[in-house]
């Protein structure tokens, strides 16, 4: 097996301004986390549920310095596996977490398909029980398997208009909320009252609240795909994804306001469908109930098919250089998309969606949503210590600096975030073990097979 050829020294096209990568961020992290999980959140915390995503939002801004000073440091598109490697360079553990990063893929996008089903049965008023929203999933990400397997011309002018479909629903529910509080349709002092289940403290009713909500705020990462079609990275990115994150993180308490002031907790946490029974609630009279199920619906699609993307990929990268079995490296000569690496991941999805939905009944969308930000916080405290690591390493253009305490602040409360003293569910920490575990068996599995010394992983050779 060999790799293919290396596109020599063409750099990528620079067509990214502070507009459009504005645009990007906020897409990637707008979709299932809010569109999905508001009444799990407030299902913790009763009606302060927009406490958790501020709390989120400041995890989330920790970790974003540290990515803005790696990514005006090496505008690479490689992210935490680059940096990671660059730091250590321990090929094991640049491998892992490339797993972990393509395992948050999985996850991701099985949370979205549940999210997708559950609306669509809302769109048509259909009352389905989890067994007919699980076979609704299993569906749905058939369809996004033969649209990957198909290829999908990924551009910029797709990302915006999807990102303002997104958007615009949320708008849609801040206004309509607004809206039926000043007709008096509200009780505000739900929004204000702290609520946890009887048995939880206080402490752990915030923290696993705060880790479900960090599921919404995920995205921002991806954005270091980009550096290298992004104009003068090191000036833009900074106060771009500052703006997006910020952005974001209004938009969240809006709507989590909204939603608490409109529908008691309770309600709000039983709904799969938390942002469709808002609007309900606030435009009875208005055909919101069927328009915003498909706006959801399209959020949703979009993050299952981007992670499903960026899964099989990451996959087929890392069969490609040798690390994992060769079979995954297989492309299909007529649509040249490496069809392989597709269905097994695929594969993975339906089996988590499955399992998941056995093992947790309702709490499906919460145990594969919080499993996706345990994955994405483990990466995320390497990511934070490897930019502590790499300030030995001087290079000659001008880029971003973060403080040192706040790097280490960050790595410390991911780390914190991924321990069981957040009143974690133990199937995020199941899945999420299984699924390194599975990783882990194929590197070995591969090693033993061929003979070799560990393979070398290049983390700017996956894409």
């Amino acid at each position: 097996m060999t790799d293919r050829p290396d596109s020599g020294d063409t750099p990528l096209k620079r067509v990214m301004g502070p507009k459009l990568l504005l645009l990007f961020i906020v897409g990637d992290i707008l979709g299932t986390g809010v569109y999905a999980l508001t009444g799990q959140v407030a299902g913790e915390v009763g009606g302060a549920a927009w406490a958790p995503f501020l709390a989120a939002f400041f995890i989330a801004l920790l970790t974003a310095f540290s990515y803005l000073e790696l990514v005006t440091k090496y505008p690479r598109a490689a992210g935490a596996a680059l940096y990671v490697h660059k730091a250590f360079g321990l090929h094991f553990l640049t491998f892992l977490v490339c797993f972990t990063v393509m395992c948050s893929g999985l996850t991701s996008a099985s949370t979205a398909s549940q999210a997708f089903a559950a609306n669509l049965f809302a769109a048509f008023h259909v009352e389905a029980n989890p067994l007919w929203v699980t076979l609704g999933a299993v569906g749905f990400m058939l369809l996004v398997m033969l649209v990957n397997l198909r290829g999908v011309s990924e551009s910029v002018k797709t990302n915006v208009v999807l990102t303002l479909v997104e958007l615009g629903g949320l708008v849609l529910v801040i206004l309509l909320g607004f809206y039926a509080m000043s007709r008096g349709g509200a009780d505000f002092s739900r929004v204000v009252a702290f609520e946890t289940p009887e048995d939880k403290s206080v402490f752990l009713a915030i923290t696993s609240a705060t880790a479900l909500a960090f599921y919404a705020m995920v995205g921002f990462e991806d954005s270091v795909n980009m550096a290298e079609e992004t104009h003068d990275p090191h000036r833009i990115f900074p106060k771009v994804l500052l703006t997006g994150l910020g952005f974001t993180a209004v938009i969240y308490v809006l709507v989590s306001i909204c939603a608490v002031a409109l529908i008691p907790v309770g309600e709000l946490a039983s709904s799969s469908t938390p942002l469709v029974l808002v609007v309900k609630r606030a435009a009875p009279g208005l055909p919101t109930e069927t328009i915003m199920p498909i706006i959801s619906m399209f959020a949703v699609a979009n993050s299952a098919l981007i992670n499903m993307m960026m899964a099989s990929r990451l996959l087929y990268g890392m069969s490609r250089q040798g690390v994992l079995p060769g079979f995954l490296s297989h492309v299909h000569e007529r649509t040249q998309t490496p069809w392989s690496a597709i269905v097994f991941t695929t594969v993975l999805a339906i089996g988590l969606i499955v399992l998941v939905t056995a093992a947790s009944d309702s709490e499906a969308i919460r145990a594969l949503g919080g499993t996706t930000a345990l994955l994405l916080l483990a990466v995320f405290a390497f990511v934070n210590v490897a930019v502590l690591v790499l300030r030995r390493d001087r290079v000659e253009h001008a880029h971003f600096r973060t403080s040192a305490p706040v790097a280490a602040l960050g790595a410390l409360v991911c780390l914190f975030m991924v321990t069981p003293f957040t009143g974690r569910d133990t199937i995020q920490y199941e899945v999420a073990g299984w699924l390194l575990v599975l990783g882990v068996l194929m590197w070995g599995l591969n090693l033993l097979v061929h003979r070799k010394a560990p393979a070398h992983l290049d983390p700017e050779r996956l894409r």
